[in-house]
């Protein structure tokens, strides 16, 4: 297709306006949308009426989220375009507190009578609520007021490029794929967010962030000529980032698809792997999403206390104060940080949507169970072992809502897997001291229990190691691990040279529930003594 021809083959306005996704272009289902105004008022003029009127009606604390969300989805699969959405949506949403109980509501009528209005029924909600409270919810005190901005470090604006330079890019990766022998599908698809977000609350502080999240990738599958095997590779060495269109240009989809592609038609003669117990080592590519299921969602403080049960489950960690300063989630050379800081992560930002300045804390330090994720409700949770540890109780700045029409809540931050805390220790090191184990590249399908404690993981792709040194590719390969034996096994980790910032575009949690995005940087590490079963074989 040619790059112009796109707009009139799609059925989109020239602008791309006219038709949008559900939240995963690859399934091809499009529904007509209603697109934004965006935002042009005052917004300290809202804030100041919508924090009065609340505190009129009774609140004895207040907070407001005025945001425009642009989002913009395109897929494709082969030659064709499975998918373009282009959408933007504006409004306000406004949490009160009334006597220990929250209240919430939400308009996309963004004006001061609107305001105004929606405040005192945030607040009559809180009263409403006040029937179910089991506990008055205290906050958290801040550390800092006043106000701040703040913007993600984008070079090239996403949503200035012409959606069919875009989809012509993935086309363009997609028959460098379908140029290797042996491919028989290819697509490629790629997502941007832009959020610009302004907060105030009765406490002092207004914030004005802009947040930018870009993502880009390429499946293909290679299928054997006798049909009797098919074998996928997905570039899941290109990351998602917290930054504009230059991700996706230094990304080299197009230069990087013949890779992926000869991947996958590898994978087809790669032996089938033997059950049974090896060593692992594993990039960051693939352990991104183990750290991801087995430390950062059984480290969130509402997940442990119950508040996730209905939905994606609790925590193995049942109790915080039978397993903080005790657990021992792994070895000495274990350490795990949650920040909010690195440039590019998913997670970044100036301030959470509580007006909370984020701070770095070891969640894991030294291989013991050291803090938890919290928010400005969850910290007070824990004041007894705040105190005990001679530490200030106060949030991690760990709060966050999706959208203007939903209420904030804790979401994870960037949780880290630290390098080698003394030197800087090779893959070539970590290959090398392994006699029968497999290397894993790349995250794949896996499933874990609602405790986040028993799992399994596959991967992209899979090297045979004997005797230190990589002997050939294999296939069907997935581990399983309850997680304290799993992070226990890590005898060696990586250093500085090994680590990447990896992560996923979403992640559902809540009911109703929400997205966000999620970075989790980490090293190659080695874990001895896993079990492995293969995928491929049947009764």
């Amino acid at each position: 297709m040619k790059r112009r021809d796109f707009v009139r083959h799609s059925a989109l306005t020239a602008a791309g306006l006219g038709i949008a996704g559900n939240s995963n272009l690859l399934h091809g289902i499009l529904v007509p949308t209603t697109l934004g105004l965006g935002i042009t008022q005052d917004r300290d003029a809202l804030g100041a009426v919508a924090l009065n009127a609340a505190s009129m009606a009774g609140a004895d604390y207040a907070d407001i989220r005025i945001s425009t969300n642009r989002t913009q989805r395109m897929g494709t699969r082969e030659t064709i375009v499975t998918g373009v959405m282009d959408s933007e949506t504006s409004g306000f949403g406004i949490r009160v507190l009334v006597d220990g109980t929250w209240g919430f509501a939400a308009s996309r009528d963004v004006s001061q009578d609107e305001v105004a209005r929606v405040a005192r029924v945030a607040v009559a909600q809180a009263r409403a609520n006040r029937a179910a409270q089991r506990r008055p919810v205290e906050l958290a005190p801040l550390d800092w007021t006043g106000r701040g901005e703040w913007r993600s470090p984008v070079e090239i604006e996403p949503f200035d490029i012409p959606i069919e330079d875009k989809v012509a890019l993935l086309l363009e990766a997609n028959l460098a794929a379908m140029a290797v022998p042996g491919i028989a599908f290819a697509s490629s698809n790629m997502s941007f967010l832009r959020e610009e977000k302004y907060f105030a609350s009765t406490e002092g502080v207004i914030t004005d962030q802009t947040i930018y999240k870009a993502a880009g990738g390429v499946n293909v599958t290679a299928v054997a000529p006798d049909r009797s095997d098919f074998q996928s590779r997905s570039s899941t060495d290109v990351m998602p980032k917290g930054v504009g269109y230059e991700h996706i240009l230094a990304s080299d989809l197009v230069g990087g698809a013949p890779r992926w592609a000869e991947d996958a038609v590898q994978k087809l003669s790669a032996k089938s792997v033997d059950p049974g117990r090896y060593d692992l080592v594993l990039r960051p590519s693939h352990l991104w999403l183990t750290i991801h299921e087995a430390i950062a969602h059984p480290t969130e403080l509402d997940r442990i206390m119950g508040f996730e049960a209905n939905y994606a489950g609790t925590s193995f960690i049942s109790s915080p104060e039978e397993f903080l300063g005790k657990f021992r989630y792994g070895p000495d050379i274990m350490n795990i940080q949650g920040e909010r800081k690195t440039p590019g992560a998913l997670s970044t930002v100036g301030w959470d949507d509580e007006g909370v300045k984020p701070d770095e804390y070891l969640i894991v330090k030294d291989g013991i169970l050291n803090d938890l994720q919290t928010t400005r409700e969850q910290a007070p949770w824990l004041t007894d072992w705040y105190r005990s540890q001679g530490h200030t109780m106060r949030s991690h700045g760990n709060s966050y809502g999706q959208s203007w029409a939903v209420t904030q809540f804790q979401r994870m931050p960037n949780v880290n897997l630290l390098p080698h805390p003394e030197r800087d220790v090779s893959e070539e090191e970590l290959i090398g001291g392994v006699e029968n184990g497999i290397l894993i590249d790349g995250d794949g399908s896996f499933s874990i229990d609602q405790q986040r404690y028993n799992a399994q993981f596959g991967g992209q792709t899979y090297f045979e190691i004997k005797g230190g040194k990589i002997t050939g590719m294999l296939k069907d390969v997935a581990y399983q691990i309850r997680t304290p034996e799993f992070w226990n096994a890590m005898d060696l980790i990586g250093g500085e040279s090994t680590y990447l910032m990896a992560g996923a575009f979403g992640d559902a949690k809540g009911q109703p529930a929400q997205s966000n995005s999620i970075s989790h940087g980490c090293p190659t590490t080695r874990h001895r003594d896993i079990t492995i079963i293969n995928t491929g074989r049947r009764a």
